[in-house]
């Protein structure tokens, strides 16, 4: 017998967008009274993420009591519906509350923002799409969405990273918990309007990066070593899962939610359609890890199209490989660094080779206009190998430095005063002399950075003398 399954949809949507997806569901064995679709507010300012979480963390528990919410259930969700479940799911983890939730299936997934937000809060935005909600867009839960997001680094301390200064935390995801399966699309919007917010490495409103919950994290500290920075590794509270993510090669954002349509650039018509009930169908762990190995094989079939020959540049770049790196620098007493620097470049400073970086393979850096401490940068892997490391000869010197900086905040105390801080970067597949840790990037990932910079005063600030 199908259980029961919720659908949540995403920001300036509406459920009825999703009755489509309900029809197919119920096609397939999935009884009408079994689909429940959810609304909430996403475009009155005031309305943040975690209110829509905490309400429904309400109305599920009343129609619980009520019978018509079994006690245990999967769930569908699209774009920013991924935020507010796994806000829920943290919120529950948190009071030491059981999650009814089984499968997540999650559609495009704003995980770790889009760079789209900026522009629903901007005056055009409140222009195109406010103008009949009082000029509205969701201001709080845009702040959330936004890239580099400080919305976004607390979730991910609450529902996938053991949080600082603990040994360990209890994972809501795997083994008797929640199993979440990630279906997004690499493929930019088609029509005329919508092509002016398309970029590479997303389906047009979200990245396959920040779609992706299989993030990292690291910290990187210059306070006691400039030269030589402690290097620690965020633990994750699963460390032995990995969640299944499927990058389709004919979605785009909108497309991503209907399994009974073809796809834009028309692929195989049923495998997303295959995969959500692949991902309801699960039985149990053993299942869960083979359904993760298939996937791989999509999400790696839909990147190889990048190397097609047969497809002119700018539509293989469509399906580049991207990695996006969440940097949030604070000083050594936990405060917030606003104007700090970062460069990218070869082991001996080659200018040519960090121009390389910046031009070519650095696509996009965004700071959080709510925090700029915090910004977002989006990495072309594909650039970073056939442009950058080609371009190095000697194979043990394939090497990509960061180096670290930051404004003084005035004359009297400086960052850094022993110099820049510097440490070697490298991703997957390539050999690397490294040893100031592991600074490992993947693709199709986000990487949650932390720099800590030490302040220092300087002479001024304090003498003493001896009295007269």
């Amino acid at each position: 017998m199908a259980r029961q399954v919720i659908i949540l949809h995403g920001w300036s949507d509406s459920s009825k967008s999703f009755k489509a997806l309900a029809k197919f569901l119920d096609e397939h064995g999935f009884t009408p009274h079994a689909v429940h679709l959810g609304d909430y507010i996403s475009m009155d300012d005031e309305v943040r993420v975690e209110d829509v979480s905490r309400r429904m963390r309400d109305v599920i528990r009343q129609r619980q009591d009520e019978g018509t919410i079994d006690a245990s259930f999967d769930m569908i969700v699209h774009s920013t519906g991924g935020l507010v479940a796994r806000q829920w799911i943290a919120d529950l983890a948190g009071l030491g509350l059981p999650c009814p939730l089984k499968r997540l299936v999650m559609l495009a997934p704003a995980n770790f923002g889009s760079a789209l937000a900026v522009k629903g809060k901007s005056l055009l935005g409140r222009i195109l799409k406010g103008g009949g909600n009082w000029f509205q867009t969701g201001k709080a839960m845009l702040d959330a969405l936004e890239l580099a997001s400080p919305y976004q680094w607390k979730l991910a301390s609450q529902d996938l990273f053991v949080p600082a200064g603990k040994s360990d935390a209890p994972s809501p995801y795997g083994d008797e918990g929640v199993w979440p399966f990630v279906v997004v699309g690499s493929h930019p919007y088609s029509d005329l309007l919508r092509k002016i917010v398309n970029e590479n490495g997303s389906d047009g409103t979200v990245r396959v990066c920040a779609a992706n919950l299989n993030a990292r994290g690291m910290t990187i500290d210059f306070s006691s070593d400039p030269e030589n920075p402690e290097v620690t590794p965020w633990t994750l509270r699963n460390p032995e899962l990995r969640m299944p993510l499927a990058v389709l090669l004919d979605r785009d954002h909108g497309s991503i939610t209907r399994p009974d349509t073809k796809g834009v650039n028309a692929g195989d018509p049923n495998l997303l359609g295959e995969l959500i009930l692949q991902a309801l169908r699960c039985g149990d762990l053993n299942e869960y890890s083979a359904i993760g190995q298939q996937w791989d094989a999509i999400t790696e079939g839909t990147g190889r199209l990048a190397g097609d020959k047969n497809s002119n540049k700018d539509s293989r770049a469509f399906y580049h490989q991207y990695f996006q790196v969440v940097v949030r620098a604070v000083d050594d007493q936990g405060n917030d660094i606003e104007d700090f620097f970062l460069e990218f470049g070869g082991a001996d400073k080659n200018d040519r080779l960090t121009g390389i970086f910046h031009t070519e393979v650095l696509e996009k850096v965004s700071p959080n206009q709510t925090n700029p401490a915090l910004r977002c940068l989006y990495v072309d892997r594909n650039d970073l190998f056939e442009l950058y490391y080609d371009q190095i000869k000697d194979p043990t010197n394939k090497v990509l430095t960061l180096t670290v900086s930051a404004a003084p905040p005035g004359p009297n105390v400086a960052y850094l005063n022993q110099g820049q801080g510097r440490i070697k970067v490298h991703s997957e597949h390539v050999d690397v002399r490294d040893n100031l840790g592991e600074l490992r990037m993947r693709r199709n990932t986000t990487h949650f950075l932390k720099l800590v910079i030490p302040r220092t005063p300087k002479d001024d600030v304090f003498k003493l003398r001896v009295a007269p």
